[in-house]
């Protein structure tokens, strides 16, 4: 599928047939946006462009060299768009093209950030003259998502954090919930990172207008803003994951504490029990109150080992 925004007369008009692209020039096209796109739309683009697209394969390699570069005529930034699920996020690699005042992108997915910058170039088109001012639309919107999950993040620390105070049972589950809301945090951070990285690159680029460099410092200052709050809400995890593992071993050791007392309470009567219980001749064996006179030292020493600990406050 491939959206194809020009201007027409003044206007901003939208088509979605690559046999618009026969019509109008590179000064007439703004944004060519190829969503999932077949061959053949490719190569109608690489035609109007005169440059060659990168493929997905390209698009998701994590060398410099291949998440942005330059040629005489054209910029190639390749950048990650987080998309969040019920329970956990993904990355998804989407290619920009900027050749002139023409952007083009390319991805598999469909973007939020995408469908709102095109809305509002039809809506009023003379804010994004050219393609730069559309990419700045673009990482505007993602961005100020971007910081809406951290956001969301933040208050989820929040009720776990507020979960541990209140005393409530912490066991397993609570520890990979945990532990996924690290990935998250992790993988919002790599992602914020990374169009922090390229936005530096376009911004050293003797191809991007003044114009733009003052609007693309904005956002490295936002995105700067949003590492350091990713950066202090895995801090918070990992001390709340602490915190909780603290809690378990505190919770272990009172049972093995438990264990222990009750172990050393029962080994004097069984010491006794193991002496009576063997075939010799032994005092106190034959009379009628043999039973109870050693059930009842059994008792008085459980008592004695009992308030010997309380008194060391061992228990």
């Amino acid at each position: 599928m491939i959206k194809i925004f020009y201007t027409l007369n003044g206007q901003a008009e939208v088509s979605e047939s690559i046999a618009i692209l026969n019509q109008i020039t590179m000064e007439d096209a703004l944004w060519l946006d190829l969503f999932n796109p077949t061959g053949e739309e490719k190569r109608a683009v690489e035609l109007f462009l005169h440059t060659t697209l990168q493929s997905r394969a390209q698009a998701e390699e994590i060398e410099s060299s291949s998440r942005y570069s330059e040629t005489l005529d054209a910029i190639f930034a390749n950048t990650n768009f987080l998309i969040p699920s019920a329970e956990n996020y993904t990355m998804e690699s989407v290619s920009f093209v900027l050749t002139g005042h023409t952007i083009t992108s390319i991805r598999q997915v469909p973007l939020r950030s995408f469908t709102d910058i095109q809305r509002r170039i039809l809506f009023n088109a003379k804010l994004y003259p050219t393609g730069f001012h559309v990419l700045v639309g673009i990482l505007e919107n993602r961005i100020d998502l971007d910081a809406d999950m951290i956001e969301l993040m933040s208050k989820e620390i929040g009720q776990y954090s507020k979960r541990v105070s209140l005393g409530e049972d912490v066991n397993e589950e609570f520890l990979l919930d945990i532990n996924q809301l690290q990935e998250n945090t992790m993988l919002v951070r790599e992602n914020i990172v990374d169009k922090q990285r390229m936005i530096s690159s376009i911004l050293r680029s003797d191809k991007t207008p003044d114009v733009i460099n003052g609007k693309l410092g904005v956002l490295l200052k936002d995105i700067t803003s949003l590492i350091n709050h990713t950066d202090f809400s895995f801090e918070r995890l990992e001390y709340l994951q602490n915190t909780v593992l603290g809690l378990i071993d505190l919770e272990q050791n009172k049972i093995m504490k438990i264990f222990t007392m009750v172990s050393l309470l029962l080994m004097p009567p069984t010491l006794i029990a193991s002496i009576y219980g063997m075939n010799i001749q032994l005092p106190l064996v034959g009379g009628a109150w043999d039973m109870i006179i050693v059930l009842g030292a059994m008792l008085l020493i459980v008592v004695g080992v009992f308030l010997f600990f309380r008194r060391k406050k061992m228990m």
